[in-house]
């Protein structure tokens, strides 16, 4: 119940902070740019839309733009709409021709945009800060209200049509956002690309389609074409008489900056680390607008609500599967919430990209961390328990080997066997205080252990003043039988020195009776669901046990099967078939005199 607990927790707080992710979304900066390299991607452009390029090769013929005089643009308009071979379907200026120059320039570029019926031309709206109130009545801080347009000079402005060339420049200094147009108390402006789409559509008797738009009459658009991926001619090629003015005939022609010294050149979203003039901006809004490619963004307390359903539902999904289906899995997710966003962008939507992937990867880092956490928890408990039962040195070295494998259950294994028993541990016992038995005991029984954890033994229990243990399990044990002999030797061995201890605290002494057997045995997990122990069971435990009750003080016991195991490298007293409790037959048994590499203190006490 508390696993459900947690899990229902962990659940909630992602719902919580996916929601709030996708309500709030504050990362605006690094959303977009991600949202930029997935929906702003050039594709094929309009060929109805052509640049002529007010460029350094024109200015290298005709000088600096400032000491143009009006004649030039006026020679641009009579080229081009010289007849109805040539006429573009919308001429427009994105050029500013604010304040009269010359007198016959600005004159003659007038009548030639009034008799051309189809120019375009550039305003400029200057924004000032101000202190607004909605209609609520709630007051608000507007960076773009507008403070003055400026317009071209009346006798050109007469006859054309007037609109704005200010661009939308988004919160990260991108563009990415169109503003179609504004309404002034004295009149309503198009943009530039606005009047130049509708003046195109007008000439082929086609609908105008206003998309969604903000409070500011603005919408996110998305790019056609690349930096200098429009059709483009020099101007002084057209007034040269280079071109042949019939390519642009019911074309969209913008004219303007095509050059760096110019200043009119912008970062956009299509292409980062380079800028795009204004007037290709400008064409790739009209091309927008012809194809329908402007979007809103989607509700967003809908959106950070679906991303947080769709955040449980991950991890929910992989909280019990493994690392390759978690990751498959993420890739799936990340790879529909893209699907999804491209179908709602081309449907006039668009939502979030970066949040929900955010949350499903930290997610992921989560079900990896706490799953390796809890197998690193569960190791070192193993590990403990382990140290409880197994050589120290076995563990380190299994440990490094990352096997800790234990079969549930019993095996067959040829295993050796070790019964150590207290003599005259009960009537010591009687006559001692309680605190001083057991401190003797634990004196005995940590010498015991020390002896088979030495000889890379597993310490399988203690019963009493009895110790077993096992070798050769639960891990296999090069030379275990004649390691089983060596902890015995080196626990009869150490009784001596317990032996003088006790002796001088407590006026009494006790010594030890041992037993070693070899031979199969059933070794594994034994007992039941709610208690279980590893230990051994069968006859050849049965016959070790045998073995250390026939021992005297100091004696160490080993049957025939050990004794050929190890003759060679060992001394003993033959003791002759003894009979044992529970078998029909005897037993030939031989005592341990002297173990090879070890000191001879060994001297069997009647």
């Amino acid at each position: 119940m508390k696993k459900y607990i947690k899990e229902y927790i962990t659940a909630f707080l992602i719902f919580i902070i996916t929601a709030w992710l996708g309500i709030f979304q504050p990362f605006y900066a690094l959303d977009h740019m991600a949202s930029d390299m997935v929906y702003q991607r050039a594709s094929a452009i309009n060929k109805k839309i052509k640049i002529i390029k007010i460029d350094e090769k024109t200015m290298s013929v005709y000088g600096p733009t400032t000491e143009w005089s009006r004649d030039l643009p006026a020679q641009l308009v009579e080229t081009l709409c010289q007849s109805e071979d040539t006429k573009p379907a919308v001429l427009a200026f994105d050029v500013m021709y604010i304040g009269e120059k010359d007198a016959e320039g600005d004159a003659r570029f007038a009548k030639a945009c009034k008799d051309a019926g189809n120019v375009v031309l550039a305003a400029n709206i200057v924004y000032k800060t101000s202190v607004d109130r909605y209609v609520d009545g709630v007051t608000f801080v507007n960076n773009r209200s507008i403070e003055q347009i400026e317009i071209p000079y009346s006798a050109l402005a007469e006859g054309a049509t007037t609109a704005f060339a200010n661009t939308v420049q988004d919160k990260d200094g991108y563009i990415r956002q169109a503003q179609l147009f504004v309404e002034t108390p004295d009149r309503t402006m198009d943009s530039l690309a606005f009047a130049c789409y509708k003046a195109y559509q007008n000439q082929n008797n086609a609908s105008i389609e206003i998309p969604r738009l903000d409070a500011l009459n603005q919408t996110e658009f998305t790019f056609s074409g690349n930096i200098e991926d429009y059709e483009d001619v020099s101007m002084c090629d057209v007034l040269e008489g280079n071109i042949d003015p019939r390519v642009f005939k019911d074309c969209i022609v913008l004219v303007g900056a095509y050059a760096p010294g110019l200043m009119d050149s912008f970062n956009v979203a299509v292409e980062k680390g380079s800028q795009m003039y204004g007037v290709e901006v400008h064409a790739n809004i009209i091309e927008a607008l012809l194809e329908g490619k402007f979007s809103q963004p989607a509700n967003s307390v809908l959106t950070g609500l679906i991303f947080a359903c769709a955040a449980v539902v991950f991890y929910l999904w992989i909280r019990k599967k493994n690392i390759i289906i978690s990751l498959v899995s993420l890739f799936v997710f990340i790879a529909g919430e893209i699907g999804i966003g491209v179908l709602l962008r081309v449907n006039g939507w668009t939502i979030p990209v970066i949040y929900l992937p955010i949350i499903l990867i930290l997610i992921l880092v989560y079900k990896i961390f706490s799953q390796y956490l809890i197998e690193k928890i569960n190791r070192t408990r193993t590990l403990n328990a382990f140290k409880k039962y197994v050589a120290p040195q076995i563990v380190e070295e299994l440990s490094k080997k990352n096997n800790l494998e234990i079969r549930l259950g019993g095996e067959n294994r040829n295993i050796a066997v070790l019964f150590v028993d207290i003599r005259g541990f009960t009537t010591m016992s009687e006559s001692l205080e309680p605190e001083q038995v057991v401190e003797i005991l634990n004196r005995y029984l940590s010498l015991t252990t020390k002896a088979i954890f030495d000889n890379s033994g597993t310490l399988d229990k203690f019963v009493g003043d009895a110790t077993m243990a096992v070798f050769n399990a639960p891990f296999d044990l090069d030379d275990y039988i004649f390691k089983a002999v060596c902890a015995a030797y080196d626990i009869a061995a150490g009784a001596d020195e317990i032996e003088a201890e006790m002796m001088e605290r407590f006026g009494k002494t006790v010594g030890f009776g041992v037993g070693v057997n070899c031979g199969p045995a059933v070794v594994g997990n034994i007992g039941c669901d709610v208690r279980m122990d590893y230990t051994a069971i069968g006859d050849t435990v049965n016959t070790a046990a045998r073995l250390e009750a026939n021992a005297k003080r100091g004696q160490i016991l080993i049957s025939d099967e050990v004794y050929q195991a190890v003759k060679d490298r060992v001394e003993v007293e033959p003791i002759g078939e003894i009979p044992l409790k529970g078998k029909t037959k005897g037993v030939m048994v031989y005592s341990v005199k002297k173990v090879e590499g070890k000191p001879k203190v060994l001297d069997t006490k009647s």
